[in-house]
């Protein structure tokens, strides 16, 4: 495509915004089982279609494909794939950590290693939360939800505790229903002790 077609095209993108193009793809019948789902996804408009999206930017700025990506307030870092067979193991073909000041490339067993020490971490705080806010004590409920219920629900919470009604929005929640609302600890920015 020449110059003059993409400054006409981005020219055009500027006037129509709610212009449409058809997309075609050809792919084997497997994969596009499984990937068309998920192009509907990023393809949606709205507040999902966003999300969905500004998700997959790490994965589109990456040399190589993630396999998991650990973020910070100031730092990340990033395991590098595909996966290698080495042996009877599995290894990524390295990773990568930002952090201010600091820019490293990890070999593949720096990577794993890495991997190995973020999943042990994250696996710590989940039953660090699970134990603190005595979730066993709360009967199983399904993983799937009624979404548009509770997205209702979570935007009622958020609008009240912005106008600094914290108490409203702790107790925006149903009859017999678990409150899903942090703790006074998590809310103030505390640690849990």
């Amino acid at each position: 495509m020449s110059i003059f077609h993409r400054a006409l095209d981005r020219f055009a993108d500027f006037l129509w915004t709610g212009r449409k193009v058809n997309l075609r793809f050809t792919a084997e019948y497997r994969t596009a089982c499984y990937a068309l789902p998920l192009i509907k996804k990023l393809l949606a408009e709205g507040e999902d279609g966003d999300a969905y999206r500004t998700a997959l930017v790490p994965w589109h700025e990456a040399e190589r494909p993630p396999l998991a990506i650990y973020q910070g307030d100031t730092s990340r870092s990033r395991i590098d794939g595909p996966w290698q067979m080495a042996g009877r193991d599995w290894l990524p073909l390295g990773g990568l950590i930002l952090s201010p000041g600091v820019t490293a490339h990890l070999d593949p067993f720096e990577a794993q290693a890495l991997h190995d020490k973020m999943q042990e971490a994250i696996e710590g705080v989940i039953l660090s939360w699970v134990r603190d806010h005595d979730l066993t004590a709360l009967p199983p409920v399904p993983e799937h939800f009624d979404r548009r219920r509770a997205d209702r629900k979570a935007k009622a919470m958020i609008a009240a505790w912005t106008s600094g009604e914290t108490e409203t929005a702790v107790s925006i929640t149903t009859p017999g229903e678990a409150t899903d609302a942090p703790c006074d600890a998590c809310r103030k920015g505390r640690e849990h002790g």
